[in-house]
């Protein structure tokens, strides 16, 4: 078992590293990121690129050259430089279909930790469905958040940020984005921006510059306690609880109904969407960030007061 897990991990990073770069993002830092496609768009993190005012690329053979910005997108921290030219053999990562990692299984990052170049790391995937809240300040003590995000072991350390995350196929499962941490330093604790993301927002990064998530202008419970039912005298805890709605809002305009702000009671309890269930807000996040689409009209099903209704709701753009 072991030379096959070992050969695995070898042929792995012997076909996947020269796609993997480091970036240097002047004056800010560095950051890894990988070779997307073969017009020479290389995805990465928005916050390696960031406030930066020109990046290079170094690839893992030793050749250099100046990149430019082709996107970026706060809310999935995702971002995409373009190179003129990929280095001879230097070929494309593929990407993972959506939704298909499970927990348990390995998950391999390779990166630039600490500045060191073409490092690979093992671990697993830990857990699935987490939440990475936004790096953007919308004020109102409230943020945006990409959900089903990738929670993996695999020693992930500050320069790793942007790296690709590979299943033992060598194909792109997440792009390591983040370690929880007090230290700075690995905690065993890293999350990735799962593939979902990459394959519905790197292409339109590339094509427009910039990404636009539906809105529907409600702010919710994320998820509903046992004391949180009671108080909002709820049938049931599944679903995501409107506690307000934006006036003029997508919501607004369909009718849904928010919580009484004084009592927390009345508001509607949305447990479907275009008959998926929703269990909990992270549900409803994912649904919208990876099934719909700006101006698209969306089928809500709420459970108000015990009875269920549907109500079609058009899809604004996010503020």
């Amino acid at each position: 078992i072991e030379t096959d897990l070992e050969e695995a991990l070898s042929s792995l990073y012997r076909n996947a590293n020269p796609a993997v770069v480091y970036i240097i993002a002047f004056p800010i830092g560095t950051g890894s990121g990988f070779v997307y496609d073969a017009d020479g768009h290389i995805v990465t993190n928005n916050h390696v690129v960031e406030g930066a005012d020109s990046y290079e690329i170094v690839f893992a053979n030793g050749d250099r050259a100046r990149a430019e910005l082709t996107g970026r997108d706060v809310d999935s921290d995702l971002a995409v430089l373009k190179v003129d030219a990929l280095p001879e053999g230097t070929n494309p990562l593929p990407l993972a279909p959506a939704g298909m990692a499970e927990v348990g299984q390995f998950a391999v990052a390779i990166g630039n930790p600490f500045g060191e170049q073409g490092s690979m790391s093992l671990g697993i995937i830990s857990g699935l469905g987490r939440s990475l809240e936004s790096q953007r300040d919308i004020g109102q003590n409230s943020s945006y958040s990409l959900p089903g995000v990738i929670q993996t072991d695999a020693p992930i350390n500050p320069g790793n940020s942007g790296g690709p995350l590979f299943n033992l196929n060598g194909e792109v499962i997440g792009i390591n984005a983040a370690i929880a941490t007090t230290t700075g330093a690995n905690s065993g604790v890293g999350f990735a921006i799962p593939v979902a993301a990459v394959h519905r927002i790197v292409p339109v990064l590339i094509t427009d510059g910039a990404y636009t998530y539906p809105y529907l202008g409600v702010s919710f419970d994320g998820e509903i306690s046992l004391d949180e039912q009671e108080i909002y005298d709820l049938p049931d805890r599944n679903g995501a609880y409107v506690l307000s709605v934006v006036s003029g809002g997508p919501a607004d305009a369909a009718g849904l109904i928010a919580a009484n702000p004084e009592t927390g009671r009345g508001g509607d309890l949305i447990v479907a969407i275009d008959d998926v269930a929703i269990n909990n807000f992270a549900d409803l996040n994912a649904y919208l960030s990876f099934n719909a689409s700006v101006g698209q009209t969306i089928q809500i099903t709420i459970n108000r007061d015990g009875e269920f209704i549907t109500l079609p709701l058009t899809l604004g753009a996010r503020p």
